[in-house]
């Protein structure tokens, strides 16, 4: 039941174009909202990445030319990551883009709920899948206080286990906690 409420207020217009001013890259995530007591997957970067080692991220990545959108680039970069094989039909919508502070990526998440989903098989980019409690996790929300972590935009933070998810992937769980607050669901 919460599942089915979750997918309907998190429905949206999928527009997989963007424009962008040429200055940031053009990257997407997928967000797999997945079971009836609802779980979000996400992702945890080896140390030994170049860019983004040691965080956690939802899977997704930056454009190719191969690919013909955006949301050809988060099915493609999901698959590489999890082994996962999404459709664009298991597509309910996007959240508004968000920009990268030090990597200068522009990202658009994308929205995908599941019943359920299959063994995950991780690529060199992953170290470790996490399977979160969406409700609870969404509850964990503090604003970022690191002043290594300080800009202009606003900062949050969420907590699983020892788990510190900021910057880009909490300004996008921020998105959601502010949608699912306001239709009561936590």
């Amino acid at each position: 039941m919460i599942h089915e409420k979750i997918q309907t207020v998190l429905a949206s217009e999928i527009n997989p174009k963007i424009s962008n001013n040429g200055k940031n890259k053009l990257a997407s995530v997928l967000i797999i909202i997945y079971g009836d007591q609802p779980e979000v997957l996400m992702t945890k970067k080896p140390i030994t990445l170049t860019q983004h080692g040691g965080e956690i991220s939802f899977p997704g990545g930056k454009i190719s030319e191969t690919d013909g959108d955006l949301l050809d680039t988060a099915l493609r970069e999901t698959k590489e990551e999890t082994g996962l094989e999404i459709s664009r039909d298991d597509i309910v919508g996007q959240l508004k883009q968000v920009t990268t502070l030090n990597s200068g990526f522009t990202i658009v998440p994308f929205i995908c709920i599941l019943d359920s989903i299959g063994q995950l098989i991780p690529n060199s980019e992953v170290e470790s899948f996490l399977h979160i409690p969406l409700l609870p996790f969404l509850g964990t929300l503090e604003n970022d206080l690191d002043p290594k972590h300080n800009s202009i935009q606003e900062m949050y933070t969420y907590t699983f286990e020892k788990n510190l998810i900021w910057g880009a992937s909490a300004r996008m769980l921020k998105q959601i906690t502010d949608v699912l607050k306001k239709e009561d669901l936590i």
